[in-house]
């Protein structure tokens, strides 16, 4: 594992107007305008929903999960909070997430206070896609957590989110942002969705700069990976779009730069796996 702390002397500004622009309207490789971009990913998603998770094991050798235990150790959840998971249509984060809660519950808390703290943590699963929500219901109900009123689940844009200002103590995105239009715009609104104090939390697929593991990991991506799509899922191009979609997502201090730029404090980032994937923090202070 690799941290590092955005400084002054990492980068210059990033100006989003002259690079994001040929990001926010690729889809994987190919060159598309922004509205058929937000249909072809829609498509992507409602595609590999049913196999989500099962892929996600194959594809990283179940590593996903200790990823996003990860994540979840930086959140520090605590009883009473209120957190936003985007992109998260599955509930994976969501699951550790209130899992965490309820052990600290269980070990700090006993009667009616433990109660009252358990009745006002709200964590809310945003996703555009209601496939990926419906896979995620599915699974609280599989688990016991369907009628748990902590977990809410929104159908919603990352871009455009209907929560009011100041009003999460915690944002987290796992495996999202790069498929997003505007990447701008989804940091811009998870700096407006939270409270002062607020820590702003993404996990994704990143860049390795090590050059034989990277020519492994690029091998691994564009030889192996689809075809599992194919021999599991029968859906080679999606996969073949996520793994493309990876390439195209601005390397880590670049985005660290673009989380600065929308007003967040203390920005840093870990890398695991030397880069395979990062984990992007930063304060609204």
């Amino acid at each position: 594992m690799v941290a590092r702390r955005l400084g002054s002397k990492l980068l210059p500004r990033f100006t989003p107007a002259a690079t994001l622009h040929s990001h926010a309207t690729s889809f994987g490789f190919k060159e598309v305008n922004e509205e058929e971009k937000s249909q072809l990913v829609g498509n992507v998603f409602t595609k590999v929903a049913s196999n989500y998770d099962i892929m996600n094991d194959l594809m990283s050798g179940g590593l996903h999960r200790l990823w996003k235990e990860r994540l979840v150790s930086k959140l520090s959840p605590f009883p009473g909070m209120k957190h936003l998971d985007v992109a998260g249509g599955t509930g994976d984060v969501a699951f550790r997430i209130l899992e965490t809660i309820n052990s600290v519950n269980r070990r700090a808390m006993e009667g009616t206070v433990e109660d009252d703290l358990r009745e006002e943590t709200q964590i809310y699963v945003c996703d555009i896609n209601p496939n990926m929500l419906n896979v995620g219901k599915k699974r609280a109900q599989e688990r016991g957590l369907g009628d748990l009123g902590s977990l809410v689940w929104v159908e919603g844009d990352a871009e455009k989110l209907t929560f009011k200002d100041d009003s999460m103590d915690g944002y987290t995105i796992a495996f999202g942002i790069r498929n997003v239009t505007h990447i701008e715009k989804v940091l811009a609104e998870a700096y407006r969705v939270l409270k002062k104090g607020g820590r702003f939390l993404c996990l994704e697929l990143s860049h390795v700069d090590t050059p034989v593991f990277k020519q492994l990991y690029d091998y691994y991506s564009f030889s192996v990976i689809p075809v599992l799509g194919e021999l599991v899922a029968g859906d080679r191009d999606s996969y073949q779009y996520l793994v493309e979609s990876v390439r195209r997502f601005p390397p880590q201090e670049v985005f660290a730069s673009m989380i600065a730029d929308a007003g967040f404090q203390k920005v840093e980032y870990e890398n695991l796996v030397g880069g395979v994937v990062a984990i992007h923090s930063g304060l609204k202070i």
